[in-house]
């Protein structure tokens, strides 16, 4: 199973510090082990959202705001994606997992939907589609999550 695991964020992260060198070689040294095991397919942080915009739908209308956005605890610093067999095995990783802040901080794992989830819902047609896709991204980007 995929899941993405959220690293949440704090004020540091949402004022744009940069961790400590000891902090980035022990979150670089688990990304290896993660790789090293299979179960990493992808990670990054991601900047300040004062920096990133929202972008609101409300029927055919579509709002932009743009950051920072004031609830830190709803906002999210960084993600992975990784292969798992089970919700248990992705747990028992982010257990391992450095603190990626430099406060207390949060993981939050996420199953990742697959298309046999919408196996009742979906037609041919989208299979292929989505089939097509797949390989479309393969193509332009040598990989597909």
């Amino acid at each position: 199973m995929r899941v993405m695991v959220l690293v949440k964020a704090d004020k540091n992260s949402e004022a744009g510090l940069m961790p400590q060198p000891e902090l980035l070689a022990a979150m670089m040294n688990y990304n290896e082990e993660l790789v090293k095991a299979g179960v990493m397919i992808a990670g990054e942080g991601l900047k300040p959202s004062s920096q990133g915009a929202r972008v609101h739908f409300s029927g055919e209308n579509r709002t932009v705001t743009d950051g920072p956005f004031a609830e830190t605890s709803e906002l999210v610093a960084g993600f992975w994606i990784w292969e798992v067999a089970s919700m248990e095995e992705a747990i028992e990783w982010a257990k391992r997992c450095p603190n990626p802040q430099m406060s207390d901080s949060d993981l939050e794992i996420r199953p990742l939907f697959g298309m046999e989830d919408f196996a009742e819902v979906s037609t041919p047609e989208i299979d292929a589609q989505s089939e097509q896709l797949t390989r479309d991204i393969e193509q332009q980007h040598g990989r597909y999550m």
